[in-house]
């Protein structure tokens, strides 16, 4: 017990620490999950779009070119800001997950008038924003702030804690495993989670995920069964979360494509 709880810490600190929402096998595991629940006809028109490949594929390409020139105004909008009582607030300045959605889906809505390469990047960005606002760390509260905290004497930052390392907390699992552990939902259940508007699942989520800040605080130092506890909590919400994201994305592009 003792050793695979250092083991799972050791684990934790060698992830890098400049992270993006979910990371890599996080994103790939909602367009795999979303993928499957894909009619016919949306995963072959889809495809037509992305030369044959599976969005699997283009899953995290919003945070391989964020820092490219032609895509640097794309920066913040992987995150959205929420008030206290959870209702979006638009970052007008710079954009966020919920305006960058909404704006794919207006594009994908009128393909006779879209050519093949805004949808193609238009489709991009829905699946990687979807996925992006039902991560935890990227729902900002007004008192948001990545703050340190420990977990058996190492020392965590709150935001990368939440974009990749709690996927790794209790399993290392790939995309594939994911979709064979988590989608299991009914399809009433299925129909049931993914009912809304983007602007609805982010009130969703602000509400789902404010219980973060009650788990632990800034500078918090929580030992050996408290660790033990707030890994097993956290791991359950963030798989919650990615079941919600490949749910709502799935029904969002079989109504575009199917």
């Amino acid at each position: 017990m003792k050793k695979t709880l250092f083991l799972l810490i050791a684990l934790l600190v060698g992830t890098c620490t400049t992270a993006f929402g979910w990371g890599k096998v996080g994103h790939d595991a909602i367009a795999c999950i979303a993928e499957r629940h894909l009619t016919p006809k949306a995963k072959k028109q889809i495809e037509r779009y992305l030369d044959g490949r599976s969005i699997i594929y283009y899953a995290s390409w919003m945070d391989q070119v964020r820092a490219s020139e032609p895509y640097k105004h794309t920066t913040r909008w992987h995150t959205n800001r929420v008030d206290a009582g959870g209702d979006y607030q638009y970052n007008e300045k710079d954009g966020d997950a919920v305006a960058g959605i909404e704006d794919a889906m207006a594009k994908l809505a009128d393909l006779k008038h879209c050519d093949d390469s805004t949808a193609r990047v238009a489709i991009y960005c829905l699946v990687h924003l979807v996925g992006d606002m039902h991560c935890p760390s990227h729902v900002k509260y007004p008192w948001y702030k990545d703050f340190k905290f420990e977990l058996n004497g190492r020392t965590f930052s709150f935001h990368s804690y939440w974009d990749t390392q709690v996927l790794e907390l209790n399993h290392r699992w790939g995309y594939e495993d994911y979709r064979y552990q988590l989608d299991r939902s009914t399809k009433q259940e299925q129909k049931a989670l993914a009912a809304g508007t983007p602007r609805e699942w982010l009130a969703d989520n602000a509400r789902t995920c404010q219980v973060l800040y009650d788990w632990v605080s800034e500078g918090e130092k929580l030992g050996r069964a408290a660790t033990y506890d707030y890994l097993l909590k956290t791991q359950e919400l963030a798989e919650r979360q990615i079941v919600k994201a490949a749910y709502r994305l799935a029904r969002i592009l079989n109504e575009l494509f199917g």
